[in-house]
């Protein structure tokens, strides 16, 4: 499935980073697309959309509310 989400501190490589290994911790099949002037995060992964936003808030990375 693709889940999108908005994270308002990805602002740095080391950002992507950590985002990118988070989420391949919870399903290293996971595949993410990152874009740092918008922020947003794209990923095609099996994981939850509620238990991904858990581990990215862990990890400082909280999700933006959405519009």
């Amino acid at each position: 499935m693709t889940i999108e989400l908005t994270l308002p501190d990805m602002t740095c490589g080391h950002c992507v980073r950590t985002v990118t290994q988070t989420v391949q911790r919870l399903d290293p099949q996971a595949q993410v697309r990152t874009d740092l002037a918008t922020h947003k995060a794209t990923f095609e992964t099996q994981v939850a959309r509620e238990l991904l936003e858990k581990a990215l808030a862990a990890e400082g990375y909280p999700a933006a509310a959405p519009r």
